[in-house]
């Protein structure tokens, strides 16, 4: 594990290169800057690192998650150790690659938060994701994490439970970011959108088609990160509580846990549920009463991207000449959106939708 998890530094600059050679910067020897000016760093690019201060307590709460850190520590603050020992293992050289990523990501996330505007808050955001990248080396690191992980980070002020928190919720979005030279982790819910527009706004779907956005990429980031940059950042939390709540399946943490055959029937599927559909949330309710074999699940987020759709297709109808536009109107919503209103029209479409599937397979 590098040195700079845990020290209070933010990497926004590459210190290796891909044949695993440290990077070294001549104007900051160890890539650091000066405490005084870190508060407002975060701002300049040209920066390589930002420095904090962490108490004790904080650095102890990272090494809950991450044992072998290696930090030097004097006091309440903690000296960043670069190692340079070569060669270096090609595992450690492609995680230390994506650190100054992160920290790019980092310095951008909520930055209208007066709570990013303390840099240790910046910083512990960033030992997440990096943390998170090394232990999840199937993933890694890609770009909207930092929108997921930031919520954790304002709630809980111990980095160890907001990292707990991060890695539970990565859990269940974490297909979200598995890209493939073909496909892109959404690419299943982008097509379940299509076909959900196709049969609930036909003429919509028709136009976004001769648009060329008939893949619906559009939607890509409202999917990817959860409407974080649609919504404000309570509304956002309030509409992951409310998507959750109607998502609510009693054996979802042991699906998350459960990878053996005993999770599966003889047949390969899921095992049905058993028990009273009354415990499940009302989306996973209208999927267990109208549910068809083989009916591709689909998450709620789904049927919010197509209740916005819908709700704005007389305007997308009129205005949008090209898939640039579509973009434009989309992005015009940001901060205009209701999260109960949203959900309400989700759940309203998934009926609908549920119905129309129904008929067309009888």
């Amino acid at each position: 594990m590098d040195s700079s998890v845990g020290s209070g530094v933010i990497l926004t600059t590459p210190r290796i290169n891909q044949d695993g050679s440290l990077i070294h910067n001549s104007e900051h020897p160890e890539g650091g800057i000066d405490r005084e000016s870190s508060t407002d760093s975060y701002a300049d690019s040209n920066t390589s690192m930002i420095e904090v201060n962490l108490n004790q307590t904080e650095v102890e709460s990272l090494g809950q998650v991450v044992r072998n850190h290696n930090m030097d520590r004097n006091g309440d603050d903690c000296k960043m150790e670069i190692a340079s020992s070569m060669p270096m293992d090609k595992e450690i050289v492609q995680w230390m690659i994506i650190l100054h990523q992160i920290g790019l990501d980092v310095v951008r996330t909520d930055r209208t938060l007066k709570f990013y505007e303390n840099s240790s808050n910046l910083a512990k955001l960033w030992d997440i994701l990096a943390v998170y990248a090394w232990m999840d080396k199937d993933i890694g690191y890609c770009q909207g994490m930092s929108d997921l992980c930031s919520p954790m980070v304002v709630l809980l002020e111990n980095e160890a439970d907001a990292f707990w928190c991060f890695e539970r919720l990565m859990r269940r979005m974490r297909g979200n970011f598995r890209c493939t030279d073909t496909s892109v982790g959404v690419q299943k819910q982008l097509q379940n959108l299509a076909s959900i527009t196709q049969v609930l706004d036909p003429k919509l779907h028709r136009h976004l088609e001769a648009l060329g956005g008939g893949s619906y990429i559009f939607a890509f980031r409202m999917l990817m990160v959860l409407f974080r940059r649609e919504f404000s950042f309570g509304d956002a939390l309030f509409l992951w509580e409310m998507m959750w709540a109607l998502e609510y399946d009693p054996e979802i943490i042991a699906s998350y846990q459960e990878t053996s055959s005993s999770a599966l029937n003889k047949n390969g599927k899921e095992k049905r549920r058993e028990k009273s559909k009354h415990q499940w949330g009302k989306f996973e309710r209208n999927n267990i009463t109208n549910g068809l074999q083989g009916f591709p699940e689909t998450p709620v987020a789904v049927f919010l991207v197509a209740s916005i759709l819908k709700t704005n297709s007389s305007i997308l109808l009129q205005e949008a000449q090209g898939i640039d536009d579509v973009v434009k109107i989309l992005n015009d919503l940001t901060g205009k959106l209701d999260a109960k209103k949203a959900c309400s029209g989700a759940l309203k479409l998934h009926k609908k939708y549920l119905r129309k599937a129904k008929k067309k397979v009888h």
